[in-house]
């Protein structure tokens, strides 16, 4: 079909959109001038958004809308109830503006006014319905629900009505369209079935093909495929048909060719592979690809030569109601073009690359994912990289393939998308679909989708919009149109990196595309400016005022040097902002991060000035000193910025102007040294200013002679020999230039009092570089001697300065290649300044710094001899102990550190540590082993613990050698504690713990020096004497634990008397003083210790014949028993008097305590009797002894009532227990159905020798002969009935084995294996049948369940129980078999309750 000037068309001209990568085009050849005729379809894609423009929105990613229920509209979304409120459209945009995304509008949506007033025109004057299809190629078509098929040109005018209400009437609905590649051919599928085809020339019926397929199915698809001959079509039923169109002879036809049937799964949509123009010759065209998503997986098949398939891909799990997706685009990769298949089902986008092998055959590569968390029901390609997907919401994503990044979002709510669940559903004919199917058309906008040459179509019930991608200047000029000048500049630079996504209207090379976009970004840089300097606010606060130019200079700033023009930021914008004082200083402070940062290091003199100026006049000094080390600084006046450092004290600036702006190298060091100079030599404290100067000085110093820039970088290789010569010349001056009269080198003896370690660090640092440099090395003798004619014989130093000055010298001298010369007796001298023993100062700072030159290698300068003499003489241990190590003369080390107060405690582990690590001869280990016997005495007294530790490493078998010399038994006790006590590390079976003597020596010593630990040691040692240990014990009268041992040897009643000889005597002491006034206040206080002493030894006592009376005979226990009772008793009869009523009370409470103890053992009647024997009671009225018999009686009857409520109980909850599993276990079955499951008889009516007839619990019934034949029982023996298991519950278990199966079977089996006999058995016949009873018993599970049960009734406390159920046995809801409920005060849930029972009442039966 050929077309007229007028009808090209933005549809035909962005076909070639996807050439992008290939083709360099101009911009300029895509503005299209305006013209005074109709508005075309490139005019509105082309147009400028407006306020005024009604559908269109910009951005509605964040448009807070309901979600549409898709099931409740059948081919259409409902519009929001404030879609036409002009408020509600600002308030949405304005929201969009704070949140834009970064990517700014990627997506132009543009509302097709003609071709939407049309639909509505043709619904209304020739009832044409509503529109149901859409489809684009050269002209745009449009089905209705009557059967008439709308072709709109691409001036959006009606061109073309087909078809008439008549054949809607007939062939119901159009479902599907499909215009041919040379937009010449236009196919219809309707709903009813029918397909028919037009000639869009000139509108003629070519074609009406009723046979395709089965009948009572609607089109759901029609693709022409590249081959103008060839189509495709999918029908409700889910098959997928092949229809080859013939002219013969004038004669047009149809074949139809199936392709899949629908029976071995549904196939909701189709997509052939469409190549374009230009790809024509693209090896996998001829093989005519078709992708086919059904439900359950996607199939890709090829039509030519011959049918085929090439892949299958199954879906992930999804919602079955989510809709099957697909589409085909070209992809460029590796300077080639080959398809890509997108599908999804759900919320994953599966990509599959297509190409063509060398050998023929089609090879699927299965590349990256995209994972969102939403149900897509549209999905299509708007560009090679870029995807355009629907969600069930109707929000639109817009997303890149590659990075998987959300690009942009829109709201189609308004767009009231048409949907086609009425074809789905196949309502036409009669609703014959599969529920699958119809579940999935719920969602189905298949044909309400279209997309073409970079765009992409979506029709709603009265409406046609258009999707397509903004060119980066309309993007950028989105951001602009809002003001977000920073998004776009943003926007802008991402196009200048080729970071950017979904990229339009940039082509040729990329230093072009740079060159374009850095055009544009100036031009918006200079509008940001001028726009900010506008809306600046004329008056308020400074606050203001700062914060609006906050949001503006630093991103300017940005983004000049990101474009390196600097040209730009220094003469236009900086001129601009100047007339602001506060966007001139934010301009100013802005630039302070890229200098320190050293991405500008080159400003111009005004700007440089302004920036002096600025920083100093607000006092910002620190941060103008770290700007000026990084600038280039000789475009400044050197004096002026020089007198402004040091007035300020920015001595790193000042260093730096000298430095880099004069190549001065000495004039800061004068400076400095005149500031800290006069302070050391007066000796006068310097100042925090001055210790930084000093500070500063040796690092500047120190850098300079390493070839470094101070306070940053390198100084430049030709200079580095002159700055060094330079600075040695400068310290080794014999006088100042200011002074004549000071001491001579001044600057080295400044350094020196300053800090002499961390100059003579400097030094050798700096000595490591002048191997090779003769010059140097002549430096470094000469400052070598300088140094030592300074500080040797001044008493200006301190040891530790002239200290580190010879161990500075003899590191330098231990070098293999030193070149130094120091005169040796400077060495001895030094040596004997350090140990002069007549100068008690600083004893172990002295000492310190001689060990630290020994160390160093000094060692070698000196004579051994005479350096050990004066190291003794000066008390100087350490160094004696370096000497001595020298010469392996280790026993002496130990006489160095018991004279070292400081280091005594050492020495424990120096000898352990010799005489354990290898390395050391035997003779050596043995002259230390012998001197640590020689000095164990004092190194007992030192620290026994350790000592003892010493002692069972390394001298076990010496230990009684050792006692003996101990001399001090107090000494002697604490070593033998500690090494008899149990410790970590040591071994518990040593011949040290283990020897008797100790044990025995160490019980001895217990007694007289910690007789509370004597009781402790006796019960935790086994090794001590028994007859031994009992005669020390009775010796120093400790009664506690001659009894324990007396008990231990085997004579109790010896114990015993040990113990009551003790309690008599507290008992006399008592009643001597007679007792204890009770309104004497003291005397409470002063009585409560002998009264204490008396329970705490009746204790002892009491437990000793409760632990023997066990193992002895009534007469025996009568011996223990009653003379305990008398011995309490005895003294009551002494307490007379109102003064001893407190005591008599606690005697008789004591007293009781001996009666309820002995009541175990000795029968109550002859306690009873002994105590009216007794002198004390056996006269007097009968009232004196009623307290201790009714504590007698309460006792009893308290342990009575506690057994027979116990008992009442278990018997009651036994009973309870079995009566519910006698109830259980012989209820009544009922069957399902009075026929056996296996032989299908009814067991009434079957008349043969009496059967037997098993029922179990799931109510199947089976004969006995039936089960044994299928072999369900289990058990053997004639005597014991079988265990038998149902057959039909097994066997529905399948193939199922294992544990499980059986617990299964296990759980079918009858509670109680019951076998009955048929009702009808003759009367004769009773005689010779068997006659089966049940037998009640629990399987595994059941016997599970039935402790379960038990468990579950057991309260927290088993006391608790059978005090509540003894309160309330009469009510028997609650209790034990009726819990009850949480929070009714209930002793189930109380912990703490006391005991109180009681007889329980009477119960009527």
């Amino acid at each position: 079909m050929s077309e007229s000037p007028d009808c090209r068309s933005l549809l035909s001209a962005s076909s070639q959109l996807n050439l992008m990568e290939i083709d360099a085009i101009d911009d300029k050849e895509f503005d299209i001038p305006q013209v005074d005729t109709p508005p075309t379809l490139e005019s509105i894609l082309n147009e400028p958004e407006t306020e005024e423009e009604t559908f269109l929105w910009e951005d509605t990613s964040l448009l807070n809308t309901d979600p549409v229920d898709s099931h409740s509209c059948e081919t259409s979304s409902l519009a929001s109830s404030d879609s036409g409120d002009p408020a509600h459209l600002k308030r949405r945009k304005k929201t969009v503006e704070m949140n834009a995304s970064v990517h700014g509008s990627v997506l132009r949506h543009s509302l097709l006014k003609g071709i939407s007033a049309q639909i509505v025109s043709a619904a209304d004057k020739v009832d044409a319905g509503l529109p149901t299809a859409i489809t684009v190629s050269g002209v745009i078509a449009v089905g209705t629900s009557h059967g008439l098929a709308l072709v709109f040109d691409v001036n959006q005018a009606l061109r073309l009505c087909l078809g008439t209400t008549a054949t809607g009437a007939e062939f119901g609905a159009v479902s599907a369209l499909s215009i041919n590649h040379d937009c010449s051919r236009l196919l219809c599928g309707f709903a009813k079935g029918q397909i028919t085809m037009w000639d869009l020339a000139n509108g003629k019926l070519l074609r009406t093909i009723t046979d395709a397929h089965p009948p009572g199915t609607a089109i759901l698809h029609v693709k022409f495929t590249d081959d103008p001959t060839l189509a495709i079509c999918n029908d409700s039923g889910g098959s997928v048909f092949e229809l080859a169109f013939r002219r013969v002879m004038g004669m047009r036809s149809c074949d139809s060719r199936c392709l899949f049937s629908g029976s071995k799964g549904e196939v909701c949509c189709i997509e052939p592979l469409h190549t374009p123009p230009d790809l024509r010759d693209h090896p996998i065209t001829p093989y005519s690809l078709l992708a086919m998503g059904s439900l359950t997986k996607i199939l890709v098949i090829g039509l030519k030569p011959s049918l085929k398939v090439w892949m299958t891909f199954p879906y992930n799990k999804s919602d079955p109601s989510s809709v099957p997706q697909l589409a085909w685009q070209f992809v460029p990769a590796q300077k080639t073009y080959n398809p890509v298949l997108a599908f999804c089902r759900g919320d994953t986008v599966h990509f599959l690359l297509v190409k063509k092998e060398e050998a023929g055959s089609i090879h699927v590569v299965k590349q990256r994912q995209l994972h969102l968390n939403c149900d897509l029901i549209s999905l299509s390609w708007i560009s090679s990289r870029t995807l355009v997907l629907v969600n069930s919401q109707e929000q639109l994503q817009v997303v890149d393939r590659p990075s998987q990044e959300v690009l942009d979002q829109l709201d189609l709510e308004q767009v009231q998308l048409v949907y086609n669940s009425r074809h789905f559903k196949s309502l036409a004919t009669g609703g014959n679909v599969s529920e699958a199917l119809a579940l999935v058309g719920e969602k189905a906008c298949y044909e309400s989708v279209c997309s073409y040459a970079g765009q992409i179509l979506y029709l709603g019930t009265k409406s046609a919009h258009i999707m397509t991608l903004r060119n980066w200047r309309e993007r950028v000029d989105f951001l602009l149109r809002q003001e977000r000048f920073g998004e776009a500049l943003a926007l802008a630079w991402s196009f200048h990196e080729g970071t950017a996504k979904a990229v339009v209207g940039l082509y040729g090379d990329p230093g072009k595309r740079r060159g374009v976009v850095a055009d544009k970004m100036v031009e918006i840089l200079i509008l940001f400016v001028e726009r900010s300097l506008k809306r600046c606010p004329d008056q308020g606060k400074i606050q203001v005022l700062e914060q609006h130019f906050q949001e503006v200079v630093p991103v300017v700033v940005d983004y000049c040097l990101l474009l390196q023009r600097s040209d730009l930021l220094f003469e236009q914008l900086y001129s601009r902002l100047v007339e602001n004082v506060v966007s001139r200083g934010m301009f100013l402070e802005a630039l302070e991060s890229y200098i320190i940062s050293q991405r500008l290091a080159h400003l111009t003199t005004p700007i440089m000035k302004d920036l002096l100026a600025h920083y100093h006049g607000n006092g910002l000094m620190d941060r103008l000193e770290r700007l000026i080390v990084h600038l280039d600084v000789t475009s400044l006046d050197m004096q002026q910025v020089v007198q402004m450092c040091w007035e300020n004290h920015l001595y790193d600036a000042m260093i730096y102007v000298f430095n880099r702006g004069m190549n001065d190298y000495i004039t800061p060091l004068e400076k400095l040294f005149a500031e800290i100079g006069p302070h050391l030599r007066e000796g006068r404290q310097l100042t925090n200013e001055q210790v930084v100067i000093g500070n500063k000085l040796l690092v500047y110093i120190s850098c300079s002679l390493a070839g470094r820039a101070y306070p940053l970088g390198d100084i430049p290789e030709d200079l580095v020999p002159q700055v060094k010569n330079k600075v040695f010349d400068f310290l080794i001056r014999l006088h100042s230039e200011t002074s004549e009269e000071e001491e001579v080198f001044p600057f080295i003896r400044t350094l020196l009092h300053f800090d002499t370690r961390e100059f003579l660090n400097v030094l050798a640092l700096t000595f490591e570089d002048f191997r090779n440099d003769k010059q140097a090395l002549e430096y470094q003798q000469r400052i070598v001697d300088i140094l030592l004619k300074v500080m040797v014989d001044n008493p200006d130093f301190t040891p530790s300065q002239v200290g580190g000055l010879f161990t500075f010298l003899a590191r330098q001298m231990a070098k293999p290649d030193n070149t130094l010369f120091v005169n040796r007796k400077l060495f001895d001298q030094v040596l004997e300044f350090l140990c002069c023993p007549d100068d008690d100062s600083r004893h172990t700072e002295r000492q310190q710094v001689l060990l630290e030159l020994l160390h160093v290698g000094g060692v070698v300068q000196f004579d051994e001899g005479s350096l050990l003499a004066l190291a003794e003489k000066a008390e100087f241990y350490q160094i004696c102990e370096f000497l001595y190590e020298k010469q392996h003369l280790y026993e002496k080390i130990i006489d160095c550190y018991l004279r070292d107060n400081l280091r005594k405690v050492e020495v424990f582990s120096y000898i352990h540590n010799l005489l354990s690590m290898p390395g050391y001869s035997p003779a050596e280990k043995q002259n230390v082993w012998d001197k640590s016997l020689q000095h164990i005495q004092e190194l007992v007294a030192l620290d026994p613990s350790r000592s003892a530790d010493l002692v069972t490493c390394h001298f076990s078998e010496h230990v009684q050698p050792i006692l003996s010399q101990l001399e001090d038994d107090k000494l002697r006790f604490q070593f033998l504690t500690s090494l008899l006590e149990p410790r970590e590390g040591r071994p518990a079976d040593s011949t040290v713990t283990l020897d008797p003597d100790l044990h025995e020596q160490q019980v001895g010593l217990l007694c007289r020096f910690d007789p509370p630990g004597l009781q402790a040691f006796l019960e935790t040692s086994q090794l001590y004497p028994l007859e031994a240990a009992i005669k020390m014990t009775e010796q120093y009268g400790h009664s506690e634990a001659t009894s324990y041992l007396l008990e231990k040897k085997g004579d109790a009643h010896g114990a015993f008397t040990v113990l009551l000889t003790k309690l008599k005597r507290i008992l006399e002491s008592i009643t001597r003083d007679g007792g204890v006034a009770e309104g004497d206040g003291g005397g409470a206080k002063d009585g409560s210790v002998p009264l204490e002493g008396l329970e705490s030894s009746l204790d002892d006592i009491i437990a000793l014949c409760q632990r023997n009376s066990q193992n002895l005979n009534q007469q025996q226990r009568e011996v223990l028993w009653f003379p305990l009772l008398e011995a309490m008793m005895a003294p009551q009869k002494l307490l007379r008097g109102p003064n001893t009523n407190h005591t008599s009370e606690a005697l008789k409470e004591l007293t009781m305590k001996v009666l309820n103890a002995m009541s175990s053992f000795i029968p109550l009647p002859d306690i009873i009797q002994r105590i009216l024997q007794d002198p004390v009671y056996g006269k007097g009225k009968l009232s004196e002894i009623q307290g201790l018999i009714l504590g007698m009686l309460d006792t009893f009857n308290y342990e009575q009532t506690l057994l027979e409520t116990t008992t009442s109980l278990l018997n009651h909850d036994l009973h309870w227990s079995l009566a519910h599993l006698r109830a259980s276990v012989t209820r009544g079955l009922v069957p399902r159905q009075d026929t056996c499951n296996i032989c299908l008889l009814q067991y009434r009516r079957r008349h043969d020798p009496p059967e037997e007839i098993v029922i179990f619990s799931c109510g199947h019934l089976y004969h006995c002969q039936c089960l044994q034949a299928k072999d369900c029982g289990s058990g053997s023996g004639s005597e014991r009935p079988q265990q038998w298991s149902c057959f039909k519950c097994s066997s529905n278990q399948g193939g199922r084995g294992g544990a499980m199966a059986d617990q299964r079977r296990a759980r079918s089996t009858s509670l109680a294996q019951t076998n009955v006999t048929s009702s009808l058995r003759e009367p004769g016949l009773e005689a010779h049948g068997k006659k089966l009873f049940v037998e009640a018993t629990l399987d595994p599970q059941q016997a599970q369940s039935w402790d379960h049960l038990r468990c579950l009734y057991h309260g927290p406390s088993r006391l608790a129980i059978l005090s509540e159920l003894t309160h309330c046995h009469g009510n028997e809801k609650a209790g034990l078999l009726h819990p009850a409920p949480q929070g009714t005060g209930s002793v189930f849930h109380s912990e703490d309750f006391k005991l109180k029972l009681c007889p329980p009442p009477a119960v009527e039966e």
